[in-house]
């Protein structure tokens, strides 16, 4: 069986020299010393100034929701994971989407411009399969209506843009360490601002809002996570840039084995140093789709569609008309990627895919 993803895991022997440390100290959780040493070293890692190790990436949303003081309408895109727009409807907000750019699938910022009323009060855009927004003409936007400013990257570690790590821009960047990334601490995600105020106030809302331990400065909740998670996310840090070599082979041999398949792929942004996170192909039609799915799982190969449906069809939203997205939507589907994916592997699902097209 082909997933579209596995989990990458280091080897067993430096986890469990972690763990026996973590046994031997009886420190498991609460900001512990493999917490400390993580977000030291992702900050290292990623030339950021801050980061917060929290228990996932859509806690991270919330935090960032909360700690802006959010309110009222917040424009975000329909093309995304649903913790995007179930997050602000959590925070007592209301998610108006934005259409989507059709060759990036990123928000289109000429939309979000008509999409602003008087009770907008902040964009949240996602960083698409590791691809950048357009990050200027949003911050554009931002600054001349007074818009906060949240990018859900998920999708993004390893991602720059304009040279910096991607997690560097807007008010607040998240992301996600699930299992299904390419960097991930099995559960797991982190909130990533400049600004060291909010850095400040993130660290209580994570926990409780406690300034000690019979001190609460502020409502809080739980959004910590454990010595176990830390202890992943350090053992697989040491293999990170081999996973995002191993990564970009791929997706260039995917590209050099499909030429003769009758689909577009994403267009990636000018100013983006691509992480190749994901590789989705956007057949011409839903019918087309339909069928090479059929194919690869019929081989037991299992990809994904992904992102489907549309955000603007859940039952709990408002509905909107946002057209490309939904169209895109139908047609784009996500071929397995992961750091043990052989050649031999690709090449059989390559074939699978012509051969489905061709019949």
């Amino acid at each position: 069986m082909i997933p579209v993803t596995k989990p990458f895991l280091p080897p067993i022997e430096e986890y469990e020299s972690y763990v026996r440390d973590i046994w031997q100290r009886n420190w498991l959780t609460n900001n512990g010393p493999l917490v400390n040493e993580l977000e030291l070293r992702l900050k290292a890692y990623l030339n950021l100034e801050h980061l917060l190790f929290v228990t996932n990436g859509t806690i991270a949303i919330q935090l960032a929701i909360k700690v802006l003081g959010l309110s009222g309408e917040i424009i975000t895109t329909p093309f995304s994971y649903v913790a995007t727009t179930s997050s602000i409807v959590w925070e007592n907000c209301k998610p108006v989407f934005a259409d989507i750019d059709p060759t990036t699938f990123t928000i289109s910022p000429a939309d979000i411009r008509k999409k602003i009323t008087k009770n907008t009060t902040a964009i949240l855009a996602t960083h698409v399969y590791g691809n950048a927004c357009e990050i200027d003409a949003i911050q554009e936007i931002a600054d001349e209506y007074k818009l906060k400013v949240i990018y859900d990257a998920a999708h993004c570690f390893g991602t720059q843009y304009k040279g910096k790590s991607i997690f560097e821009y807007g008010d607040i960047s998240t992301t996600s360490f699930h299992a299904t990334k390419l960097f991930h601490t099995i559960e797991g995600g982190a909130i990533i601002t400049k600004s060291t105020e909010l850095t400040k106030q993130l660290s209580y809302l994570r926990n409780f809002g406690h300034n000690g331990p019979e001190d609460f400065v502020t409502v809080g909740i739980n959004g910590k996570n454990s010595e176990f998670h830390a202890a992943m996310g350090l053992s697989n840090l040491n293999y990170i840039d081999a996973i995002l070599e191993k990564r970009k082979r791929d997706y260039e041999y995917y590209l050099e084995k499909l030429k003769g398949l009758k689909v577009k792929f994403l267009t990636i942004n000018k100013d983006t140093t691509f992480n190749y996170a994901y590789l989705s192909i956007l057949f011409d039609n839903e019918e087309a789709l339909l069928k090479a799915v059929k194919m690869l799982n019929d081989n037991r190969i299992f990809p994904r569609r992904y992102f489907y449906p549309s955000l603007s069809s859940l039952n709990y939203v408002e509905a909107q008309q946002v057209p490309v997205a939904e169209d895109v939507c139908s047609r784009v589907m996500t071929l397995p990627m992961y750091f043990q994916l052989t050649k031999e592997e690709i090449d059989f699902i390559c074939r699978l895919l012509l051969r489905a097209q061709n019949n």
